[in-house]
């Protein structure tokens, strides 16, 4: 139950509340299950509020800080969350139908198993949330910032795409045989970055990954650097197997020479592979180039920027022009 003495300062009024809140930093307000239905919560402080099942039901809580608070299982049914703050909030399996979240900030928040119908996203900050099984239907995000949403469970390998209704789909395609088969008739658009995220590597895929939203793809980035589950080669294979090409770094030769051994014999998809000047491939690489001819000649680059201007001439035409070529075969 929620602590009463907590409901009857909020009861006061938002301004005696957060007045209640600054004096009182360290305290965490307990208003779990509460209804909230209606209320006008505009600019209230409830960041760290466990707010567990609760109702908000048609409520205002324009501007309202919630982050990091607990709003596991909450009804927010036609809320009005415009401008509100829920970063770092936890919202699994939250329902949020209809509601108004348009530039809101969401960022790192945990959207697991959440659901996301006719709500407005517009403008919404949305960067690095978990969305795994979040169900997204018919939602507004014209202007929002969608990066490095996470698809995967926590004891995975981390799986990042940067669309809210994508990481649906891919959810459904990695998770769902029937799906996949249909799929296979359609001209994907993905393109599967492998690489290891340490800080200087994923500075320059994270670049590589922007860019290619410029071409007008969709990069779906694989996170190496995470503890290898029991279906991690199946994963590897349909990513890959949906992708129009894969892009390889193989700066870090510890990083990938496994994910590539379940994908180059098995799949005949274009695999572009990158090098930092400087460094060598590592020496399996080679007999892949010899033998499998989607395989494409390493493209050596000097610093980020060189690998940006030598995109389409050297990673995006190259690539196309192969898959155009498997496709006659």
């Amino acid at each position: 139950m929620a602590n009463q003495a907590h409901l009857d300062i909020l009861k006061q009024g938002v301004e005696p509340w957060n007045r209640w809140r600054a004096q009182h930093p360290d305290i965490h307000p307990d208003l779990i299950a509460d209804d909230f239905c209606k209320a006008d919560l505009s600019y209230v402080n409830l960041s760290e509020a466990n707010l567990y099942q609760a109702n908000f039901t048609k409520a205002n809580l324009y501007r309202a800080n919630l982050s990091k608070a607990n709003l596991h299982e909450a009804s927010f049914y036609k809320a009005n969350l415009h401008e509100a703050n829920l970063s770092e909030a936890s919202l699994g399996y939250a329902r949020l139908t209809y509601a108004t979240l348009s530039y809101a900030s969401l960022a790192k928040a945990d959207l697991r198993r959440s659901s996301f119908v006719d709500t407005n996203l517009s403008h919404a900050n949305l960067t690095n949330c978990s969305v795994y099984g979040i169900s997204v239907w018919n939602v507004q995000t014209e202007g929002a910032i969608q990066d490095d949403l996470v698809i995967t469970r926590r004891d995975e390998p981390m799986i990042t795409v940067d669309n809210l209704e994508v990481a649906q789909f891919i959810y459904l395609l990695l998770n769902n045989q029937k799906i996949r088969q249909v799929i296979n008739t359609v001209t994907s658009k993905v393109v599967l970055i492998l690489g290891r995220f340490t800080p200087d590597r994923k500075a320059i895929l994270d670049t590589l990954r922007d860019e290619l939203r410029n071409h007008n793809y969709l990069p779906v980035l694989f996170d190496f650097d995470k503890p290898r589950s029991r279906n991690f080669t199946e994963t590897m294979k349909t990513l890959a197997h949906l992708a129009r090409f894969v892009i390889a770094d193989l700066t870090d030769p510890a990083s990938i020479p496994q994910e590539l051994q379940a994908i180059i014999p098995t799949l005949a998809v274009p695999v572009q592979p990158v090098l930092l000047e400087g460094k060598r491939e590592y020496a399996m690489f080679v007999d892949f180039l010899k033998t499998y001819p989607w395989v494409l000649p390493v493209h050596y680059y000097r610093d980020q920027a060189n690998l940006l201007a030598s995109l389409k001439d050297h990673l995006i035409d190259p690539a196309e022009h192969k898959a155009h070529e498997l496709e006659k075969r």
